[in-house]
C-alpha cells in the first residue's frame, strides 16, 4: 500500500514558481544592468538558490567572490520574499488542497521536499501547513536536486522507505531526483518539462488519486 506522498512546492502546490525568475531578473538588472532570457527560467527551476545563481552567472559570463556570491543570493531571496508579501490561500494551485486533504483522509503521510528555504513561510501564508507531516530543511541537504538527497530525507522524516512513497514534481531536476531516490514520480506539466516521469498530468487540476495509486502499484509490484 502506498504510504507517503512527497511534494515539491513552487509550481506544484502554489503559484510561486514564476516569482523566482522574476526575482532573478530584477537582481541581474539592478546589479549588472543585464536582462535574462525566458529560456533561462527552466534551467533554474527546481534547483537551489545557490545552483540557480551559478547558472545565471555562467550565462552572464560573470565571476564574483564568495562574499559577493553570498550577498547576491541573499539579495535575491529578499526580493523574492517581497514578492510573497501578498501571498494568500488563493495562490494554492487548482485541485491541490482537495487532493492533499483526500490523501490525509486515506491515512497517507505527506512531506514537503522543496529546494526553497522559504517553504515553511509559503505553506503558512497559503494555509497548507496543517496538511504536512514533515518539511525537509533544504539547508541541511548536502546535494540539491537532481541528487536524491532531499527526497531520501523526506522519506526518512516520515519513517518510510522510498518504495512506499510517490513524489510530485514540475521540473526536470525534480523528476531526476525522485528517480535517483527510487521513488515513483508524478510530473505536472508538459511532456518536454516532465516527460521522464512515471506518470504525467498536464496540470494540477487533472491529478487524481486513482491514477496515482495505480501507477505506484504497477511499478512497485513489478520491481
Amino acid at each position: 500500500m502506498m504510504k507517503g506522498a512527497l511534494f515539491d512546492l513552487d509550481g506544484v502546490l502554489a503559484d510561486t514558481a514564476s516569482l523566482h525568475f522574476k526575482a532573478w531578473r530584477k537582481l541581474a538588472k539592478e546589479n549588472f544592468g543585464r536582462s535574462l532570457p525566458d529560456e533561462l527560467e527552466n534551467k533554474t527551476r527546481g534547483i537551489s538558490r545557490s545552483d540557480s545563481l551559478s547558472v545565471i552567472l555562467d550565462y552572464l559570463e560573470i565571476t564574483v567572490s564568495k562574499a559577493k556570491f553570498h550577498r547576491l543570493a541573499e539579495e535575491k531571496n529578499q526580493i523574492y520574499r517581497n514578492f510573497l508579501t501578498d501571498l494568500s490561500p488563493d495562490e494554492v494551485l487548482p485541485g491541490m488542497r482537495d487532493f492533499i486533504t483526500d490523501l490525509r483522509k486515506k491515512g497517507i503521510l505527506t512531506a514537503l521536499a522543496s529546494a526553497s528555504q522559504n517553504g515553511p513561510f509559503i505553506l503558512e501564508r497559503t494555509g497548507l501547513s496543517k496538511y504536512f507531516n514533515a518539511i525537509v530543511d533544504p539547508s541541511k541537504i548536502e546535494a540539491g536536486k537532481p541528487a536524491p538527497d532531499i527526497y531520501l530525507a523526506a522519506t526518512a522524516a516520515l519513517e518510510l522507505s522510498p518504495k512506499e512513497c510517490v513524489g510530485f514534481e514540475d521540473a526536470v531536476s525534480g523528476i531526476q531526483s525522485l528517480k535517483a531516490a527510487g521513488i515513483v514520480s508524478v510530473g505536472i506539466g508538459s511532456d518536454h518539462e516532465v516527460g521522464q516521469a512515471d506518470l504525467r498530468f498536464s496540470s494540477t487540476g487533472d491529478i487524481n488519486f486513482d491514477d496515482v495509486e495505480e501507477i505506484w502499484a504497477e511499478i512497485t509490484n513489478n520491481a
